[in-house]
C-alpha cells in the first residue's frame, strides 16, 4: 500500500449558545479538562494521526494556544486556523491550511471538538474505509421512530431499519473531500455534515458502526451525561 498521512481536522468554532453558559462549550470543563482536550487527547495519543489542525474562533486562537494545546503538552496540534461563519466555512478554512502540506491521497479526518468519547478504534477504522470509497460516516442506528413533519402535521413515518445517526469522525482523502467542499463553494450549497458535501458531489460514503457514547455535547443535559460517562468508562471489550 502506498504510504499517506493523516491529518485531523477539528473544527471548535461554535458559540454553543444552547449550553447557555458564559463561555464557549468547547472550553468547559469535563472532568477537570475543557471538552476540547479531552477530544484532542484520542487524536494526540493515536498512533495514525500524523498531525492535528485545531478550528477556532479567530479571538479565541491566544487563549486555545496557552491554555488548552501548551497546557496540556499537546505535540501533534500543528497550526490553530480561525473559523468561518457556519461550520462548512470553518472546515474548509481548515482544509485549506491543510492543503498547503498535504497530498492528493492523504487522508482528512474531520472530528467535532465537543464529541471527547470518540475511540481510537472508531478512528483506526474510519481511516481505513476511507482509503476505500469515497469517504467514511461514523453512525449509529437510531433508536426511536422517527417522523417526517411540515407545519405541524406528521406526513411519513421513514422505515427505522433505514435510519442512521450520523456521528463523527467523517473521513475522507483529501482530494475528495476539498474538492467537495469547493464544488458546494461554487454552487452554493450548504450541507448538515461533510458528509453531505460529498454525497452532493457524486460520491459514495460507507457507514462506520460507531458508538452511542459518542455524544456531541451541546446542552447541559449532554454534559450531565457526559460526566456520567466519564464515571463509569465502559470495560475492555463491553
Amino acid at each position: 500500500m502506498t504510504p499517506f498521512s493523516t491529518f485531523a481536522l477539528i473544527p471548535a468554532a461554535g458559540m454553543g449558545k444552547r449550553m447557555g453558559a458564559s463561555i464557549n462549550k468547547q472550553y468547559l470543563a469535563l472532568g477537570g479538562l475543557p471538552i476540547v482536550a479531552r477530544t484532542i487527547s484520542v487524536f494526540e495519543q493515536c498512533s495514525r494521526i500524523d498531525a492535528i489542525y485545531l478550528v477556532i474562533p479567530a479571538d479565541e486562537i491566544p487563549f486555545c494556544r496557552e491554555q488548552v494545546v501548551a497546557a496540556n503538552g499537546f505535540r501533534k496540534v500543528v497550526e490553530i486556523v480561525a473559523g468561518g461563519k457556519e461550520r462548512q466555512n470553518s472546515v474548509m478554512n481548515g482544509l485549506n491550511a491543510i492543503g498547503r502540506r498535504a497530498a492528493a491521497s492523504d487522508v482528512v479526518v474531520i472530528h467535532d471538538g465537543v464529541r471527547p468519547f470518540i475511540t481510537p478504534d472508531l478512528l483506526r477504522e474510519s481511516i481505513d474505509v476511507a482509503q476505500a470509497c469515497d469517504g467514511a460516516l461514523v453512525a449509529v442506528p437510531a433508536k426511536d421512530t422517527i417522523k417526517t413533519v411540515r407545519d405541524g402535521v406528521v406526513i411519513a413515518t421513514p422505515p427505522r431499519e433505514t435510519l442512521w445517526q450520523a456521528q463523527t469522525p467523517q473521513t475522507f482523502r483529501f482530494d475528495r473531500i476539498y474538492a467537495a467542499h469547493l464544488a458546494a463553494e461554487r454552487e452554493g450549497f450548504m450541507g448538515t455534515d461533510d458528509a453531505a458535501l460529498v454525497e452532493h458531489n457524486g460520491g459514495c460514503i460507507r457507514v462506520v458502526a460507531g458508538d452511542y457514547r459518542n455524544i456531541k455535547i451541546t446542552t447541559p443535559e449532554d454534559l450531565i451525561l457526559a460526566e456520567a460517562f466519564l464515571a463509569n468508562p465502559l470495560k475492555e471489550g463491553s
